[in-house]
């Protein structure tokens, strides 16, 4: 029987599966611990979600109020994606991949947008949010219950602060165990089964089954179990990013959105919390050095941080062959890793813990029933994660550099996603080109970004009456309007919130 179960290393995977684990498990008798190493420290800036993370918290019974204060929360609605057309064409230009459905107002909006010649944006034309995160406003009112929205949205927050908040809730609500320790040695049976870890201090516990949040090492499932990884660099050109922390003027309004700024050799992020920006530059090594990276990441803060001194993270895009091995389960960077473009890092976590707390093994004999379909699973979300992520490049008309040019080589682009964009080049996406309950990114994403990207159907598919979609356009701005005028600004709301807290649902 599976009795002790070892989550092994902190960070937000870590505590993310504790809570996820602690949930499903809570009264069956099951142990569960999280040892943390005392010495290595957690990567900590993926401080960007999406929606779905409100249902992970809202499930672990954790109050927005608290979690928006203890963490410098901010929401984000959106990410803004700056400058990844061709400027000789289109000028400087962005566009929104907006947390609200592009269908809100009905799909004959996006027939209209299709059918018309105007070169009008996208996501303006057919939804209530985008004007709302142009202004700057919340997502929501004072009077909106814990994780409900006028708005759809999610959050960017401190992570090292959201993995302590998982922690603690993890240990008062469901029990779970912490222990700061180096495991030196890892003991397998004759199968291959994972039976003991042995710690510096030479203390030996006996566990069950462990899960693998000890980052990119994979300590356990690649060093000791020997799970090989696939690698995607040739795929996915960004290898290294700077990262650089910058205060805010606390005056000054906060975006609701992620910004992602494209340069010649990759993008810079951008992420307003209460306090502080957290800024990244990706690029490629092959056509970026780490000198002119610099460079251009200070010129992007208006050089005024030239006495702070970045930290460089290398990305080595890929995954585990699988996930699921004899007793191991890989979460978090130990399965894989993939520029923070859209956030994948904590939403790939949070679905895979989430898939294994819905269907864990009671004993060893259950693993074969279920590992091979968790695999199946977790992997088709990995390589459907990685084509979304190359889509923004190669749809791109940029051909300022030879990254750019090199993403947009059809002989680098999966079969999969060629066949994909073929077809939405003569037909626009519909909901039945999404089989699976397991993609992540689905219509609504693709639409926000090809037709952000200006990638357009040949065969356009506006046929919808005039008068129709005509009186869908007044309905949307009447709503426009109306949000124009009640709700707060984004950091007006986050102060309200501070002093009053919200309603509980």
């Amino acid at each position: 029987m599976i009795k002790r179960i070892a989550i092994v290393g902190g960070g937000t995977a870590g505590w993310l599966a504790a809570n996820h684990l602690g949930h499903a498990l809570v009264g069956s008798g099951i142990e569960i611990t999280l040892i943390e190493s005392p010495t290595i420290p957690t990567i900590g800036v993926g401080e960007g979600t999406v929606p779905s993370m409100r249902n992970s918290l809202k499930k672990f019974g954790i109050s927005e109020t608290d979690f928006i204060n203890e963490c410098d929360v901010t929401f984000k609605q959106s990410i803004k994606f700056v400058n990844w057309l061709d400027k000789s064409k289109h000028g400087s230009n962005f566009y929104h991949h907006l947390f609200d459905h592009p269908h809100v107002f009905g799909e004959q909006l996006t027939d209209a947008w299709l059918g018309q010649s105007s070169d009008s944006d996208y996501a303006s034309f057919v939804s209530k949010q985008h004007a709302c995160c142009e202004h700057n406003l919340a997502p929501k009112t004072i009077a909106t219950p814990e994780y409900a929205g006028v708005n759809g949205y999610a959050y960017h927050f401190d992570a090292k602060k959201f993995a302590a908040f998982l922690g603690r809730h993890a240990q008062k609500q469901f029990a779970v165990k912490h222990r700061y320790a180096e495991i030196e040695e890892v003991i397998t049976d004759q199968d291959g089964y994972i039976t003991q870890l042995i710690d510096t201090d030479g203390n030996a516990t006996a566990f069950d089954f462990i899960i693998d949040c000890s980052g990119f090492s994979a300590a356990f499932i690649g060093q000791k179990l020997g799970v090989g990884y696939i690698d995607k660099s040739d795929y996915l050109l960004t290898d290294t990013a700077i990262t650089i922390q910058v205060p805010t003027n606390p005056e000054q309004e906060i975006p609701p959105y992620t910004i992602a700024t494209a340069h010649q050799a990759g993008w810079i992020w951008d992420i307003a919390l209460t306090q502080r920006r957290g800024v990244g530059l990706v690029y490629s090594s092959k056509y970026m050095t780490e000198e002119q990276a610099l460079v251009k990441l200070h010129r992007y803060l208006g050089n005024q941080f030239t006495h702070l001194s970045p930290r460089k993270i290398p990305i080595k895009v890929g995954r585990r062959e699988k996930m699921w091995h004899k007793n191991c389960v890989a979460i978090g960077l130990s399965q894989g890793f993939v520029e923070p473009l859209e956030a994948t890092a904590i939403l790939i976590a949070d679905f895979s813990a989430n898939l294994l707390s819905k269907r864990f093994p009671r004993c060893r004999a259950d693993i074969a029933l279920i590992a091979d379909d968790y695999n199946r699973q977790v992997n088709y979300v990995w390589e459907q994660t990685f084509d979304f992520i190359k889509m923004h490049y190669c749809v791109s008309d940029r051909t300022d550099s030879g990254f750019w040019r090199e993403n947009r080589n059809k002989t680098q682009i999966s079969d999969k996603l060629k066949y994909n964009l073929a077809r939405w080049q003569r037909f626009a996406p519909q909901r039945e080109d999404f089989e699976s309950k397991f993609d992540l990114f689905d219509l609504e994403n693709y639409l926000y970004v090809l037709f952000g990207m200006k990638y357009l159907p040949t065969l356009n598919t506006g046929h919808s009456d005039n008068m129709a979609h005509e009186q869908l356009t007044q309905l949307k701005q009447q709503r426009v309007n109306q949000l124009l005028a009640e709700l707060p600004t984004h950091r007006a709301l986050l102060a309200k919130i501070k002093m009053f807290g919200m309603q509980k649902y």
